[in-house]
C-alpha cells in the first residue's frame, strides 16, 4: 500500500508477504563443526537485525547461540554421519532446526543436578518457546523456536 502526503510517495507497508530470512548449512561432524555452527548463526543474527531490523538483545542472542551449540553438539555425538543445521528468523523469532541421519529421538531427562552430562535438551528446552522432534526420511529433525523479545519464552 502507498500513501500520498503533500505530492510525496510513503510506503505504508508490504503489498506482497515477506519470506523469512533462511540459510542452511552442511556440517561432517570434523573437529570445529560446532564453533563454525556458531560463527554461521552469529552471522545469521547479524543479518537478521539488517534485514529485517529485528531488535535481538544480548541475552536472547546468546540463548540462539546455546540452543545451536546444544543442538549441533547432540547431532555431532549420537548421529553416524554429517548433519544440517537450518535457520529461520523473522523480527519476532528464530526457529533453529538440526537434521542428522540418526533415526533415534532424544530423550529429556527429569532434572539432577547432580547428573553430570545430558542437560543439553533440558537447557533447550528452558530457552526456547516451542521444541519439536521429528523423523525424516534420512533420520530425525529437532527444532527450537526462540522469542528475540526478552520474557516471552515459555
Amino acid at each position: 500500500m502507498i500513501d500520498h502526503l503533500d505530492e510525496a510517495v510513503i510506503p505504508t507497508g508490504f503489498d506482497v508477504p515477506v519470506e523469512p530470512l533462511w540459510r542452511a548449512a552442511h556440517y561432517t561432524g570434523e573437529q570445529g563443526c560446532i564453533a563454525e555452527a556458531r560463527s554461521f548463526a552469529a552471522l545469521f543474527l547479524e543479518q537478521l537485525r539488517t534485514e529485517w531490523c529485528a531488535h535481538i538483545d544480548e541475552r536472547v542472542d546468546g540463548a540462539v547461540l546455546l540452543v545451536v551449540s546444544e543442538l549441533v553438539t547432540n547431532a555431532d555425538r549420537h548421529s553416524n554421519g554429517p548433519y544440517i543445521l537450518e535457520l529461520v528468523g523473522t523480527d519476532t523469532t528464530v526457529a533453529v532446526s538440526v537434521y542428522d541421519s540418526s533415526s533415534a529421538l532424544p530423550r529429556v531427562f527429569p532434572r539432577d543436578p547432580k547428573r553430570i552430562g545430558r542437560h543439553g535438551l533440558e537447557i533447550v528446552h528452558a530457552l526456547a518457546e516451542q521444541v519439536s522432534v521429528e523423523r525424516v526420511p534420512v533420520g530425525k529433525r529437532v527444532r527450537a523456536v526462540l522469542p528475540l523479545a526478552e520474557g516471552t519464552n515459555a
